[in-house]
């Protein structure tokens, strides 16, 4: 059997393969692709593991039992780069530091800076997937120059940050002004107010 991934309660609880969804987290695999084989009493799962990223497909009946295990989500710091190693973050109640890959971390790589908080999903000590703050500040580091008299409108110009990201930002917005940027799709949401 393998174990379905949920961030519910600690208690094991049997599942039918039935309910396992596409891109539900399957012991320590996410699942890619399901689908129904003979009639619906076969699901074909596609897997992807999380540690190395290898797919692998398993068959279940719908009658299946799998059993759900215990994630849980944990506050760590992001302290550095350690090259080959990885990038290592700290819980900040226990002090236990973590590797993570910068394949893991994705492309939210260029929004990581030193102390910034972020959530780790972890399974038995392991981090699953990592969770930027949805807000981040940066600084304009070249853009086009302010026209006079130019206010907000609907038109945008690209500046690139001091991270090296390339975000749209308002016609009023200068070199060296800071913004907050949405991580999630690197859009400009306001200047910062510091």
């Amino acid at each position: 059997t393998c174990a379905v991934i949920s961030t519910s309660s600690p208690r094991r609880t049997r599942w039918s393969s039935s309910m396992v969804a596409p891109r539900a987290r399957v012991g320590t695999v996410s699942t890619v692709k399901r689908s129904s084989i003979t009639a619906g009493r076969t699901k074909s799962i596609v897997m992807r593991r999380t540690v190395d990223g290898v797919k692998t497909t398993a068959v279940f009946k719908t009658t299946d039992g799998l059993e759900k295990a215990f994630v849980e989500e944990v506050k760590h710091t992001f302290l550095f780069d350690d090259g080959d190693a990885g990038l290592v973050f700290m819980n900040p109640d226990t002090y236990d530091q973590v590797h993570l890959s910068r394949d893991m971390v994705g492309d939210g790589l260029p929004w990581l800076q030193p102390e910034m908080v972020v959530h780790l999903t972890m399974h038995d000590g392991q981090p699953l997937s990592i969770e930027l703050p949805a807000r981040v500040t940066g600084t304009i580091e070249t853009t086009e120059p302010v026209v006079k008299g130019q206010t907000a409108s609907s038109s945008y110009k690209p500046a690139i940050l001091d991270n090296g990201v390339k975000v749209m930002v308002p016609p009023h917005i200068d070199a060296g002004t800071r913004i907050v940027i949405n991580t999630e799709d690197n859009s400009y949401i306001e200047r910062a107010k510091d």
